[in-house]
């Protein structure tokens, strides 16, 4: 039982960011990048290590993300008033604008994941994974 879950939970975590990567690329961006993109505009003017603990990566690799953005013209990094090692990360005008274009896809996407699911299924669904998440996370307190 254990196996199927864990396969099962594996495969379909595969086939959906395939599916949003692939349907993305019209945009000219992963869903990586699109997560930090979302934070961001969620949370403007926050430092690196918030957002790389707020969108779940590591450091380092949430710096390669943010020269992509940086480079893509969605980004700005800004020396911080409070810490000058550090840099407070804002969207730019495209990234704001390309959020926009992006948000109601996005959507669109996701009806079609769940299409034929009823929202009560979706509900315990959610309710179950947070439920595996709250497992993880008591038991490995601090472990990533």
């Amino acid at each position: 039982m254990y196996e199927s879950i864990g396969q099962i939970t594996n495969q379909t975590n595969k086939k959906i960011i395939y599916f949003l990567n692939s349907k993305l690329e019209v945009f000219d961006i992963t869903l990586e990048q699109w997560n930090v993109l979302l934070k961001l505009s969620q949370e403007n003017k926050i430092n690196q290590k918030q957002l790389a603990h707020k969108v779940d990566k590591d450091e380092p690799t949430l710096a390669r993300i943010l020269n992509i953005l940086e480079r893509k013209g969605l980004v700005v990094r800004q020396p911080s008033k409070e810490d000058k090692r550090a840099f407070c990360l804002n969207l730019t005008d495209k990234g704001v604008s390309l959020k926009k274009k992006i948000e109601p896809f996005f959507g669109s996407l996701f009806e079609i994941i769940i299409s034929g699911v009823a929202i009560e299924e979706i509900e315990i669904y959610k309710r179950v994974l947070m439920k595996i998440n709250n497992n993880i996370n008591i038991k490995h307190v601090g472990k990533k």
